[in-house]
């Protein structure tokens, strides 16, 4: 990701957009039906029994399958892939935007200076992530809270995003689109802290074009953003538990209530203990790395660079 220009005013700002928003509805198109089982399995808390809906991963794929079919999968996809494009859009533009803009005298990117160019723009993303964020989370867990009701003889209304969104404008303002931004933040800058300065390591690690462009090979941002994307995603695990439990807006019968961050992490280690905070850890290492992998490799294609007629530059 080496830069042909160190002239800030130089930098490609559109097309970065463009790829980003590209790159994200193609990626989160791909794994989303493993998003939704992250989000239950997350989402689940044990009974005081010991008893649980789902003991898997695989068990959950199989039964939220079953119960609602191929679309089920795809519960809450429209407002993700809707605003996925945007929040794609900022998260790789403006990446690329402050480590542009972060380099030294010299041309040179310090290790710091990764961090903190990824950091800021995890910061960025947050504007577009939590309402986005939130919504889907209602919309992936529904069939998990219908199937508790429907054992419980209850049943629950079936909604949709919008219902949601206007709802939730309507009684506590624009700002209720924002529950969990603070927990949102803290997952999405420790993310970007390590993905991005990771993902720059390996991707310039690998084989370059043949076209004299000094670019990775295709496979290799695919292979670059999968890993760096799985290794993030573990290590930030703890607060993306956190971030969907305080933005699911109903529980299951029984289940625990939080009232912020702190309350949220004491309540969950104390009933459930620290593994509790690394549930769906897996599944969300399958789903981040595959991910930022498609979406890596696409934004790295220059699909709007080609559309406009520009030349492609990186950073």
């Amino acid at each position: 990701m080496a830069s042909t220009s160190t002239d800030a005013k130089q930098f490609p700002l559109v097309p970065k957009i463009i790829n980003g928003g590209i790159a994200g509805i193609i990626g989160v198109s791909c794994v989303f039906p493993l998003d939704l089982v992250k989000t239950r399995l997350q989402n689940q808390q044990v009974g005081p029994n010991g008893e649980r809906m789902y003991k898997s991963m695989f068990d959950c794929f199989k039964k939220t399958y079953k119960v609602e079919g191929y679309f089920g999968m795809y519960r809450g996809s429209a407002v993700n892939i809707l605003l996925i494009t945007p929040e794609k859009a900022i998260k790789l533009a403006a990446n690329d935007f402050f480590r542009h803009n972060l380099r030294t005298k010299d041309g040179k990117l310090p290790i710091t200076r990764q961090m903190a160019a990824g950091g800021l723009a995890g910061l960025c993303q947050i504007v577009i992530t939590t309402p986005m964020e939130l919504l889907k989370i209602q919309m992936q867990d529904a069939g998990r809270l219908a199937a508790q009701a429907k054992e419980a003889g209850k049943t629950i209304p079936k909604t949709s995003a919008t219902q949601i969104a206007l709802e939730l404008i309507k009684t506590k303002g624009i700002t209720g689109l924002y529950k969990g931004t603070g927990a949102t933040m803290l997952r999405d800058v420790s993310f970007s802290v390590v993905y991005f300065p990771l993902f720059a390591t390996l991707n310039d690690l690998g084989p370059r074009k043949a076209d004299g462009s000094g670019e990775a090979v295709f496979w290799c941002s695919f292979l670059s953003g999968c890993a760096a994307g799985s290794l993030a995603a573990l290590a930030v695990n703890p607060f993306d538990v956190v971030k969907t439990r305080l933005q699911a807006l109903k529980k299951a019968e029984g289940e625990m209530q939080f009232n912020g961050v702190a309350d949220c992490i004491k309540k969950t280690f104390v009933n459930e203990g620290p593994k509790a905070f690394f549930k769906g850890g897996l599944c969300r290492m399958i789903v981040i790395a595959p991910l930022f992998g498609i979406a890596q490799m696409v934004y790295f294609l220059g699909v709007a660079e080609s559309i406009l007629g520009i030349k492609q530059t990186k950073v």
